[in-house]
Protein backbone atom coordinates (compact mmCIF):
# COMPACT_ATOMS: atom_id res chain seq x y z
CA UNK A 1 0.00 0.00 0.00
CA UNK A 2 1.28 3.47 -0.78
CA UNK A 3 1.71 5.87 2.13
CA UNK A 4 -0.89 8.31 0.76
CA UNK A 5 -4.12 7.18 -0.91
CA UNK A 6 -4.70 8.56 -4.40
CA UNK A 7 -7.68 9.27 -6.65
CA UNK A 8 -7.42 6.29 -9.03
CA UNK A 9 -10.63 6.56 -11.08
CA UNK A 10 -13.33 9.11 -11.80
CA UNK A 11 -16.74 8.31 -13.31
CA UNK A 12 -19.95 10.09 -14.21
CA UNK A 13 -23.30 8.68 -15.32
CA UNK A 14 -25.00 11.25 -17.59
CA UNK A 15 -28.29 9.29 -17.61
CA UNK A 16 -29.34 7.52 -14.41
CA UNK A 17 -28.70 3.74 -14.76
CA UNK A 18 -27.05 4.04 -18.17
CA UNK A 19 -23.37 3.23 -18.82
CA UNK A 20 -20.83 5.34 -16.96
CA UNK A 21 -18.10 7.50 -18.50
CA UNK A 22 -14.54 7.19 -17.25
CA UNK A 23 -12.83 10.59 -16.93
CA UNK A 24 -9.16 11.57 -16.60
CA UNK A 25 -10.08 14.91 -15.03
CA UNK A 26 -13.22 16.85 -14.14
CA UNK A 27 -14.43 19.90 -12.25
CA UNK A 28 -16.33 19.03 -9.08
CA UNK A 29 -18.46 21.08 -6.70
CA UNK A 30 -21.28 20.72 -4.17
CA UNK A 31 -23.62 19.51 -6.96
CA UNK A 32 -21.13 16.76 -7.89
CA UNK A 33 -19.57 16.23 -11.33
CA UNK A 34 -20.94 18.12 -14.37
CA UNK A 35 -23.52 16.08 -16.33
CA UNK A 36 -23.77 13.38 -13.64
CA UNK A 37 -27.35 12.03 -13.62
CA UNK A 38 -28.60 15.08 -15.51
CA UNK A 39 -31.11 12.92 -17.45
CA UNK A 40 -33.29 10.02 -16.38
CA UNK A 41 -35.82 7.52 -17.67
CA UNK A 42 -39.24 7.67 -15.96
CA UNK A 43 -42.63 6.03 -16.25
CA UNK A 44 -45.63 7.99 -17.49
CA UNK A 45 -46.25 9.32 -13.97
CA UNK A 46 -42.73 10.76 -13.73
CA UNK A 47 -41.49 8.06 -11.33
CA UNK A 48 -37.87 7.08 -11.89
CA UNK A 49 -37.01 3.88 -13.80
CA UNK A 50 -33.63 2.24 -13.25
CA UNK A 51 -31.53 -0.82 -13.97
CA UNK A 52 -33.14 -2.53 -10.99
CA UNK A 53 -36.20 -3.23 -13.12
CA UNK A 54 -34.74 -2.60 -16.60
CA UNK A 55 -31.17 -3.97 -16.53
CA UNK A 56 -30.71 -3.37 -20.29
CA UNK A 57 -30.35 0.33 -19.45
CA UNK A 58 -26.70 -0.32 -18.52
CA UNK A 59 -25.95 -1.07 -22.20
CA UNK A 60 -26.98 2.43 -23.34
CA UNK A 61 -24.20 4.99 -23.75
CA UNK A 62 -24.97 8.68 -23.23
CA UNK A 63 -22.55 11.36 -24.42
CA UNK A 64 -23.40 14.75 -22.89
CA UNK A 65 -22.47 18.18 -24.19
CA UNK A 66 -23.45 21.82 -23.74
CA UNK A 67 -26.56 21.53 -25.95
CA UNK A 68 -27.89 18.11 -25.03
CA UNK A 69 -27.05 14.40 -24.96
CA UNK A 70 -26.51 11.70 -27.60
CA UNK A 71 -27.92 8.23 -26.86
CA UNK A 72 -26.47 5.05 -28.34
CA UNK A 73 -27.86 1.54 -27.76
CA UNK A 74 -27.48 -1.91 -29.33
CA UNK A 75 -29.70 -2.22 -32.41
CA UNK A 76 -30.84 1.41 -32.36
CA UNK A 77 -29.77 4.46 -34.38
CA UNK A 78 -28.00 7.14 -32.33
CA UNK A 79 -30.27 9.94 -31.14
CA UNK A 80 -29.24 13.47 -30.18
CA UNK A 81 -31.63 14.94 -27.60
CA UNK A 82 -31.30 18.75 -27.38
CA UNK A 83 -31.97 20.44 -24.07
CA UNK A 84 -34.55 22.69 -25.76
CA UNK A 85 -36.68 19.62 -26.59
CA UNK A 86 -37.72 19.56 -22.92
CA UNK A 87 -40.57 22.03 -22.93
CA UNK A 88 -42.89 20.94 -20.09
CA UNK A 89 -42.21 21.23 -16.37
CA UNK A 90 -43.24 17.97 -14.74
CA UNK A 91 -43.24 16.66 -11.16
CA UNK A 92 -40.97 13.66 -10.82
CA UNK A 93 -40.14 11.19 -8.04
CA UNK A 94 -36.81 9.59 -7.08
CA UNK A 95 -36.86 7.39 -3.94
CA UNK A 96 -39.86 9.16 -2.41
CA UNK A 97 -38.42 12.62 -3.09
CA UNK A 98 -40.76 14.66 -5.31
CA UNK A 99 -39.42 17.66 -7.23
CA UNK A 100 -39.94 19.41 -10.59
CA UNK A 101 -38.01 18.36 -13.71
CA UNK A 102 -38.63 18.57 -17.47
CA UNK A 103 -40.24 16.37 -20.10
CA UNK A 104 -41.41 16.87 -23.69
CA UNK A 105 -38.57 15.30 -25.71
CA UNK A 106 -41.00 13.13 -27.72
CA UNK A 107 -38.33 11.63 -30.01
CA UNK A 108 -36.35 10.52 -26.96
CA UNK A 109 -39.51 9.16 -25.29
CA UNK A 110 -40.18 7.04 -28.40
CA UNK A 111 -36.53 5.93 -28.67
CA UNK A 112 -36.22 4.72 -25.07
CA UNK A 113 -39.73 3.17 -25.13
CA UNK A 114 -38.86 1.18 -28.26
CA UNK A 115 -35.55 0.04 -26.76
CA UNK A 116 -37.08 -1.16 -23.47
CA UNK A 117 -40.38 -2.35 -24.94
CA UNK A 118 -42.64 -0.32 -22.66
CA UNK A 119 -43.97 3.25 -22.65
CA UNK A 120 -41.51 5.52 -20.87
CA UNK A 121 -40.40 9.14 -20.72
CA UNK A 122 -36.96 10.69 -21.00
CA UNK A 123 -36.50 13.46 -18.41
CA UNK A 124 -34.06 16.35 -17.93
CA UNK A 125 -33.18 17.91 -14.58
CA UNK A 126 -33.14 21.39 -16.17
CA UNK A 127 -30.50 24.08 -16.44
CA UNK A 128 -30.63 24.33 -12.63
CA UNK A 129 -31.86 21.52 -10.43
CA UNK A 130 -34.73 22.30 -8.04
CA UNK A 131 -33.87 19.26 -5.90
CA UNK A 132 -31.78 19.33 -2.70
CA UNK A 133 -30.12 16.71 -0.49
CA UNK A 134 -32.63 15.79 2.24
CA UNK A 135 -30.14 16.02 5.11
CA UNK A 136 -28.34 19.08 3.67
CA UNK A 137 -30.96 21.42 2.16
CA UNK A 138 -28.33 23.85 0.80
CA UNK A 139 -26.74 21.12 -1.38
CA UNK A 140 -28.14 20.77 -4.93
CA UNK A 141 -28.91 17.28 -6.22
CA UNK A 142 -29.64 15.89 -9.68
CA UNK A 143 -31.39 12.56 -10.38
CA UNK A 144 -28.79 10.71 -8.22
CA UNK A 145 -30.26 8.47 -5.52
CA UNK A 146 -29.62 10.70 -2.53
CA UNK A 147 -26.22 12.41 -2.62
CA UNK A 148 -24.10 14.15 -5.28
CA UNK A 149 -21.08 11.80 -5.07
CA UNK A 150 -20.23 8.20 -4.21
CA UNK A 151 -16.73 7.11 -3.15
CA UNK A 152 -15.42 3.52 -3.04
CA UNK A 153 -11.95 2.28 -2.10
CA UNK A 154 -10.29 0.04 -4.70
CA UNK A 155 -9.08 -2.23 -1.90
CA UNK A 156 -12.70 -2.66 -0.73
CA UNK A 157 -13.65 -3.99 -4.18
CA UNK A 158 -10.54 -6.21 -4.22
CA UNK A 159 -11.56 -7.66 -0.84
CA UNK A 160 -15.09 -8.37 -2.10
CA UNK A 161 -13.71 -9.99 -5.28
CA UNK A 162 -11.40 -12.19 -3.19
CA UNK A 163 -14.29 -13.35 -0.98
CA UNK A 164 -16.44 -14.05 -4.03
CA UNK A 165 -13.59 -15.86 -5.79
CA UNK A 166 -13.71 -13.89 -9.04
CA UNK A 167 -12.82 -10.36 -10.13
CA UNK A 168 -15.63 -7.82 -10.09
CA UNK A 169 -15.86 -4.67 -12.18
CA UNK A 170 -16.11 -1.38 -10.28
CA UNK A 171 -18.79 -0.44 -12.85
CA UNK A 172 -21.31 -2.62 -10.94
CA UNK A 173 -21.19 -0.23 -8.00
CA UNK A 174 -21.35 3.05 -9.95
CA UNK A 175 -19.01 5.23 -7.89
CA UNK A 176 -17.90 8.72 -8.91
CA UNK A 177 -14.61 8.64 -6.99
CA UNK A 178 -12.34 5.60 -6.57
CA UNK A 179 -9.45 5.78 -4.10
CA UNK A 180 -6.47 3.41 -4.26
CA UNK A 181 -3.76 2.91 -1.66
CA UNK A 182 -5.90 2.62 1.48
CA UNK A 183 -6.85 -0.50 3.44
CA UNK A 184 -10.08 -2.34 2.54
CA UNK A 185 -13.07 -0.35 3.83
CA UNK A 186 -10.82 2.40 5.23
CA UNK A 187 -13.35 4.86 3.79
CA UNK A 188 -15.87 3.70 6.41
CA UNK A 189 -13.82 5.52 9.05
CA UNK A 190 -13.25 8.76 7.13
CA UNK A 191 -15.30 11.85 7.99
CA UNK A 192 -13.54 14.51 5.88
CA UNK A 193 -10.94 14.28 3.15
CA UNK A 194 -9.13 16.71 0.88
CA UNK A 195 -8.55 16.15 -2.84
CA UNK A 196 -7.12 19.01 -4.90
CA UNK A 197 -8.37 22.41 -3.80
CA UNK A 198 -11.36 21.41 -1.70
CA UNK A 199 -12.57 19.19 1.11
CA UNK A 200 -15.22 16.49 0.95
CA UNK A 201 -17.54 15.37 3.72
CA UNK A 202 -18.40 11.67 3.92
CA UNK A 203 -22.08 11.98 4.76
CA UNK A 204 -23.50 8.45 4.93
CA UNK A 205 -22.66 4.86 3.98
CA UNK A 206 -24.29 3.67 0.75
CA UNK A 207 -26.93 0.93 1.00
CA UNK A 208 -26.68 -1.53 -1.89
CA UNK A 209 -29.50 -3.20 -3.78
CA UNK A 210 -30.20 -5.72 -6.52
CA UNK A 211 -28.74 -3.33 -9.14
CA UNK A 212 -25.27 -4.56 -8.09
CA UNK A 213 -26.21 -7.99 -9.50
CA UNK A 214 -26.56 -6.57 -13.04
CA UNK A 215 -23.54 -7.34 -15.23
CA UNK A 216 -22.51 -4.01 -16.81
CA UNK A 217 -21.24 -5.79 -19.95
CA UNK A 218 -24.21 -8.09 -20.64
CA UNK A 219 -27.08 -6.12 -19.06
CA UNK A 220 -28.29 -9.26 -17.29
CA UNK A 221 -29.06 -9.88 -13.63
CA UNK A 222 -27.05 -12.65 -11.96
CA UNK A 223 -29.23 -15.66 -11.12
CA UNK A 224 -27.04 -16.39 -8.07
CA UNK A 225 -27.70 -12.87 -6.66
CA UNK A 226 -23.97 -12.15 -6.59
CA UNK A 227 -22.14 -10.08 -5.52
CA UNK A 228 -24.94 -8.85 -3.23
CA UNK A 229 -25.19 -12.24 -1.49
CA UNK A 230 -21.48 -12.32 -0.60
CA UNK A 231 -21.54 -8.65 0.41
CA UNK A 232 -24.46 -9.34 2.77
CA UNK A 233 -22.40 -12.00 4.59
CA UNK A 234 -19.96 -9.43 5.97
CA UNK A 235 -21.42 -5.97 5.30
CA UNK A 236 -25.03 -6.29 6.49
CA UNK A 237 -26.19 -3.81 9.14
CA UNK A 238 -29.60 -2.63 10.41
CA UNK A 239 -29.34 0.12 7.76
CA UNK A 240 -28.81 -2.38 4.92
CA UNK A 241 -25.91 -3.95 3.04
CA UNK A 242 -23.28 -1.21 2.95
CA UNK A 243 -20.59 -0.63 0.32
CA UNK A 244 -19.13 2.81 -0.42
CA UNK A 245 -19.67 6.23 1.09
CA UNK A 246 -21.96 9.06 -0.01
CA UNK A 247 -19.97 12.26 -0.26
CA UNK A 248 -20.59 16.02 -0.47
CA UNK A 249 -17.94 18.40 -1.84
CA UNK A 250 -17.59 21.41 0.47
CA UNK A 251 -16.26 23.64 -2.33
CA UNK A 252 -15.23 23.50 -5.98
CA UNK A 253 -11.99 22.27 -7.58
CA UNK A 254 -10.57 20.40 -10.55
CA UNK A 255 -10.00 16.68 -9.96
CA UNK A 256 -7.24 14.85 -11.84
CA UNK A 257 -6.42 11.16 -11.61
CA UNK A 258 -3.44 10.47 -9.36
CA UNK A 259 -4.16 13.33 -6.96
CA UNK A 260 -3.39 12.52 -3.33
CA UNK A 261 -6.34 11.95 -1.00
CA UNK A 262 -5.62 13.47 2.42
CA UNK A 263 -7.68 12.13 5.32
CA UNK A 264 -8.43 15.12 7.56
CA UNK A 265 -10.59 13.34 10.14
Amino acid sequence: MSATPVLSALYRYPVKSMRGESLAASPVGPAGLPYDRTWMVADENGRFVTGRTHPELVLVTAKPGPGGVTLNAPGRDDLFVPDDAFTEPCPTIVWGSEFPAWRGATAADAWISAYLGTRLRFMWIGADTARRVKTAPDVPLTFADGFPLLLIGQASLDELSARLGRPLSMARFRPNLVVAGAAPFAEDGWKRIRIGGTTFRLAKPCERCVFTTVDPDSGRKALDQEPLRTLAKFRKTPEGVLFGQNVIAEGSTELVLGMPVEVLE
